[in-house]
Protein backbone atom coordinates (compact mmCIF):
# COMPACT_ATOMS: atom_id res chain seq x y z
CA UNK A 1 0.00 0.00 0.00
CA UNK A 2 2.83 2.40 0.86
CA UNK A 3 4.53 1.79 -2.52
CA UNK A 4 1.26 2.36 -4.32
CA UNK A 5 0.82 5.73 -2.58
CA UNK A 6 4.39 6.74 -3.51
CA UNK A 7 3.83 5.81 -7.17
CA UNK A 8 0.53 7.72 -7.29
CA UNK A 9 2.15 10.81 -5.80
CA UNK A 10 4.99 10.70 -8.33
CA UNK A 11 2.66 10.19 -11.29
CA UNK A 12 0.48 13.10 -10.16
CA UNK A 13 3.53 15.36 -9.78
CA UNK A 14 5.00 14.72 -13.24
CA UNK A 15 2.66 17.00 -15.24
CA UNK A 16 3.12 19.82 -12.72
CA UNK A 17 6.92 19.48 -12.83
CA UNK A 18 6.98 19.24 -16.64
CA UNK A 19 4.73 22.28 -17.18
CA UNK A 20 5.69 24.49 -14.21
CA UNK A 21 8.57 26.46 -15.77
CA UNK A 22 7.03 28.06 -18.83
CA UNK A 23 9.70 30.79 -18.80
CA UNK A 24 11.96 28.39 -20.71
CA UNK A 25 9.41 28.25 -23.54
CA UNK A 26 9.99 31.78 -24.82
CA UNK A 27 12.56 34.53 -25.09
CA UNK A 28 12.20 38.28 -25.27
CA UNK A 29 14.54 39.84 -27.81
CA UNK A 30 15.44 43.46 -28.50
CA UNK A 31 17.46 42.93 -31.67
CA UNK A 32 17.61 46.11 -33.74
CA UNK A 33 16.95 48.51 -30.86
CA UNK A 34 18.86 51.79 -31.25
CA UNK A 35 21.77 52.02 -28.79
CA UNK A 36 23.57 55.14 -30.12
CA UNK A 37 22.31 58.20 -31.92
CA UNK A 38 22.99 61.88 -32.40
CA UNK A 39 21.03 64.54 -30.54
CA UNK A 40 17.76 65.29 -32.35
CA UNK A 41 17.66 61.94 -34.14
CA UNK A 42 14.91 59.42 -33.59
CA UNK A 43 15.66 55.87 -32.48
CA UNK A 44 13.57 52.72 -32.16
CA UNK A 45 12.86 50.31 -29.34
CA UNK A 46 12.13 46.86 -30.76
CA UNK A 47 10.63 44.14 -28.57
CA UNK A 48 9.80 40.64 -29.81
CA UNK A 49 8.44 37.71 -27.81
CA UNK A 50 9.58 34.49 -29.46
CA UNK A 51 7.90 31.26 -28.35
CA UNK A 52 9.67 27.88 -28.41
CA UNK A 53 8.85 24.17 -28.39
CA UNK A 54 5.17 24.43 -29.34
CA UNK A 55 4.29 27.16 -26.83
CA UNK A 56 2.60 30.39 -27.91
CA UNK A 57 1.79 33.85 -26.64
CA UNK A 58 -1.91 33.93 -25.85
CA UNK A 59 -3.99 36.08 -28.15
CA UNK A 60 -6.97 35.77 -25.77
CA UNK A 61 -5.37 36.85 -22.48
CA UNK A 62 -4.26 40.45 -21.97
CA UNK A 63 -0.84 41.51 -23.22
CA UNK A 64 0.46 44.92 -22.25
CA UNK A 65 3.75 46.73 -22.50
CA UNK A 66 4.33 49.90 -20.52
CA UNK A 67 7.22 52.09 -21.71
CA UNK A 68 8.84 55.01 -19.90
CA UNK A 69 11.90 57.23 -20.14
CA UNK A 70 13.00 60.25 -18.13
CA UNK A 71 15.36 61.37 -20.93
CA UNK A 72 13.39 60.60 -24.11
CA UNK A 73 10.05 61.39 -25.69
CA UNK A 74 8.28 58.16 -26.73
CA UNK A 75 5.87 57.94 -29.66
CA UNK A 76 3.72 55.61 -27.54
CA UNK A 77 3.97 54.54 -23.89
CA UNK A 78 1.36 51.75 -23.74
CA UNK A 79 1.11 48.82 -26.13
CA UNK A 80 -1.28 45.88 -26.48
CA UNK A 81 -1.36 42.87 -28.78
CA UNK A 82 -3.21 45.03 -31.32
CA UNK A 83 0.00 47.11 -31.67
CA UNK A 84 2.03 44.07 -32.79
CA UNK A 85 3.58 44.39 -36.25
CA UNK A 86 3.09 40.65 -36.89
CA UNK A 87 -0.07 38.84 -37.89
CA UNK A 88 -2.24 37.56 -35.04
CA UNK A 89 -1.03 33.95 -35.37
CA UNK A 90 2.68 34.86 -35.27
CA UNK A 91 4.86 35.79 -32.31
CA UNK A 92 4.28 39.45 -31.39
CA UNK A 93 6.83 42.09 -32.37
CA UNK A 94 6.65 45.77 -31.43
CA UNK A 95 8.45 48.95 -32.53
CA UNK A 96 8.23 52.30 -30.77
CA UNK A 97 10.17 55.38 -31.81
CA UNK A 98 11.81 57.69 -29.28
CA UNK A 99 13.65 60.99 -29.38
CA UNK A 100 16.14 61.80 -26.60
CA UNK A 101 15.71 65.19 -24.93
CA UNK A 102 19.29 65.47 -23.60
CA UNK A 103 22.90 64.53 -24.47
CA UNK A 104 24.71 61.74 -22.64
CA UNK A 105 23.36 58.49 -21.29
CA UNK A 106 19.68 57.81 -21.71
CA UNK A 107 17.46 54.78 -21.30
CA UNK A 108 14.02 53.46 -22.07
CA UNK A 109 12.34 51.08 -19.62
CA UNK A 110 9.70 48.51 -20.50
CA UNK A 111 7.42 46.35 -18.36
CA UNK A 112 5.91 43.44 -20.30
CA UNK A 113 2.93 41.46 -19.03
CA UNK A 114 1.66 38.56 -21.17
CA UNK A 115 0.59 34.93 -21.01
CA UNK A 116 2.65 32.08 -22.47
CA UNK A 117 0.65 28.93 -23.15
CA UNK A 118 1.05 25.25 -23.95
CA UNK A 119 -1.68 22.73 -24.72
CA UNK A 120 -2.09 22.12 -20.97
CA UNK A 121 -1.75 25.51 -19.30
CA UNK A 122 -1.17 29.24 -19.57
CA UNK A 123 1.07 31.21 -17.25
CA UNK A 124 1.27 34.97 -16.68
CA UNK A 125 4.74 36.34 -17.33
CA UNK A 126 6.12 39.71 -16.24
CA UNK A 127 9.45 40.99 -17.62
CA UNK A 128 11.20 44.27 -16.94
CA UNK A 129 13.68 45.54 -19.54
CA UNK A 130 15.95 48.56 -19.75
CA UNK A 131 17.45 49.83 -23.01
CA UNK A 132 20.55 52.03 -22.54
CA UNK A 133 21.08 54.68 -25.21
CA UNK A 134 24.10 56.89 -25.76
CA UNK A 135 23.20 60.31 -27.16
CA UNK A 136 26.11 62.12 -28.85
Amino acid sequence: MRNLMTVLMLVAAVPVWAEADLASLYEVTTDGTTTKLKAGETGKVIIAIKSKNGAHVSDEAPLKIELSSAQSKLSKDKLTLADSLNAKKEDPRFEVSFTPTAHGQSSVEAKLTFFICTEKQCSRQVKNLSFPVEVM
